[in-house]
């Protein structure tokens, strides 16, 4: 149980720091680019952030999904059931707001579609934030 709340808790953790540097640093930089070399920029990006956030992102889920079926003494169900629906719901965001963008500007760089992007991404910021503070309680939790 122990493993389980520790890989939980760096799947969660990591993409916490990951979504606020791409909220603040990566998504805002997007505009400066450059026309004439943004798809492949976009191309690249896309490959490589796959690499990076993939990982972590089926870590975070399957052992969300572990602990509610194998929850661990002395944590609350109710936080644990909290978690799974911001995972749900950090998926759901990515699914139907981030990844359509990121495939329309994977054809060019659109302002339009570049400040949905950064505006959108903020739920996903707002729901891994949470998550990294449910995290927290967990962890605090098994360890009382």
């Amino acid at each position: 149980m122990a493993l389980l709340l520790l890989a939980h808790a760096a799947g969660t953790l990591f993409m916490v720091g990951v979504i606020w540097f791409v909220q603040v640093v990566h998504y805002p930089l997007f505009a400066r680019v450059g026309p004439s070399s943004f798809s492949a920029y976009s191309a690249r990006h896309t490959r490589l952030t796959g690499l990076v956030v993939g990982p972590p992102m089926l870590l975070e889920a399957t052992t969300a999904v572990a602990l509610v079926v194998w929850s661990p003494a002395g944590v609350s169900v109710s936080l644990l059931w909290a978690g799974l629906i911001l995972v749900a719901g950090i998926w759901l965001s990515t699914a139907a707001l981030q990844a359509p963008r990121h495939t329309t500007l994977g054809g060019g760089f659109d302002p339009a579609v570049h400040r949905f992007l950064v505006t959108s991404n903020w739920l996903r910021t707002l729901l891994w934030s949470l998550r990294g503070l449910v995290v927290l309680c967990i962890l605090y939790q098994a360890m009382a």
